[in-house]
């Protein structure tokens, strides 16, 4: 990977913190999305720099967390997150750390981090910091968690549902240890918000993968949501239009979750739970041969929609041309 491939901006923040002496680098998901020929959505910078160091040395910053050491430096026309080596220390929760401790290195930093994947660093000179083997995984296109998978998880439950999501993104596989543990410690996923949960469940859904949506449901990790414990077959998810609306309408339909158990817009569910107009067995044209015309198709066609809505087993042929007849159409 080339510093040429990395913005004029991510540059020119790491450029300020060599030049006060810290070490700084471009860390994470864009890391991983670079080495895959992928356009990074979001650049992130990892530094030894204190959090208020940071905002010494930038113009324009914003303190997004400090109490995590994340500082938002507006630079370039960018919006950077600028986050200091940390270790991670207690997970009362099951979400986020209860302690964070400043003066680490590079490597401790990133031993933190959920995915091999997403545990790499662009160093000054050009090469990857990848002490846990994120390229090998790349190459193998899987999806391992660094170190002890059931640790990983157990830190932060939403891991759990990232690592579906990125499996589904990527169209990689979930290496074994990572699957196991997945499915060992499904039920933790009861600690993480609904909001938490329909943001990563709503990134696989829209991938070119949303058939591995159903892990989380197979695992009962949806149940809470209406989505009992069982197998569920969603390969035709992706032949739906990669449309919120589209995607959510036929997850809830194959699985049985209850959308507005989630806390989704009042458009998304609106959507979802609409009835699509029902169409009748009898078409146009079989109308227009049995002899009606103009009006009367429209108007048989607006008795048979009706009545199917109520009556959807009788949507078959003669049946519905015994319903035209006693309506006297």
């Amino acid at each position: 990977m080339e510093w040429e491939q990395v913005p004029e901006g991510v540059r020119a923040c790491c450029a300020t913190l060599w030049m006060a002496g810290e070490e700084a680098c471009p860390v994470g998901g864009c890391v991983r999305d670079s080495l895959l020929g992928r356009t990074p959505g979001d650049w992130d910078v990892a530094t030894s720099a204190r959090p208020e160091t940071v905002q010494t040395l930038f113009l324009h910053t914003l303190p997004t967390g400090l109490r995590h050491g994340t500082v938002t430096v507006l630079l370039g026309g960018m919006s950077l997150e600028v986050t200091t080596f940390r270790r991670e220390e207690g997970y009362s929760d099951g979400r986020r750390p209860d302690r964070v401790v400043f003066g680490v290195g590079l490597r401790e930093d990133l031993s933190r981090r959920d995915f091999t994947i997403n545990a790499m660093a662009l160093l000054p000179d050009g090469t990857i910091a990848d002490p846990f083997g994120g390229q090998a995984d790349l190459t193998a296109e899987q999806i391992r968690c660094v170190g002890e998978a059931e640790a990983r998880f157990r830190e932060d439950a939403l891991r759990m549902l990232r690592a579906v999501r990125f499996a589904a993104q990527l169209g990689f596989t979930l290496e074994e240890q990572t699957a196991d543990a997945l499915a060992g410690e499904a039920e933790r996923l009861d600690q993480v918000s609904g909001e938490r949960v329909r943001a990563e469940l709503e990134k696989a859904l829209l991938s070119p993968r949303p058939e591995l949506c159903a892990l989380p449901v197979e695992l009962g990790m949806l149940a809470r949501f209406g989505a009992p414990a069982r197998r569920v077959d969603l390969t035709g998810l992706a032949a739906l239009p990669a449309t919120p609306e589209d995607r959510w309408r036929g997850f809830c339909q194959a699985t049985g979750l209850d959308i507005t158990a989630l806390p989704v817009e009042r458009r998304l569910r609106r959507a979802v739970l609409a009835r699509p107009e029902p169409v009748p067995a009898l078409t146009g044209g079989e109308l227009h041969a049995m002899g009606l015309r103009g009006t009367e198709i429209r108007a048989a066609l607006a008795v048979l929609k009706d009545h199917i809505s109520k009556y959807p087993e009788d949507n078959k042929k003669d049946k519905l041309r015994i319903v035209l007849e006693k309506r006297g159409l």
